[in-house]
């Protein structure tokens, strides 16, 4: 049951390369998507595109809509 010095390093070497190879596959598809997707999600719509949520100033409105937003949400399942 003892396991020699050569079989650790068998293991080490296969489970180094899974590393390596997972971090590589992880970074190839960040260059993927940022050359796929350059597009800002988050920029301000253009032509007659509305913005879903306006942040509003006052507290009790806001507390409000977002309890009315909630009841639809459970309401609708959506």
């Amino acid at each position: 049951m003892i396991i020699s010095i050569r079989q650790w390093l068998r293991a080490a070497k296969y489970l180094l390369l899974f590393v390596a190879l997972a971090y590589t596959l992880y970074r190839v598809l960040g260059v993927m998507d940022n050359y796929l997707l350059r597009e800002n999600k988050y920029r301000i719509p253009e032509g007659s595109a509305v913005k879903v949520f306006h942040a509003e100033m006052d507290g009790s409105r806001e507390m409000g809509s977002i309890a009315e937003r909630l009841k639809l949400f459970f309401w609708y399942g959506e």
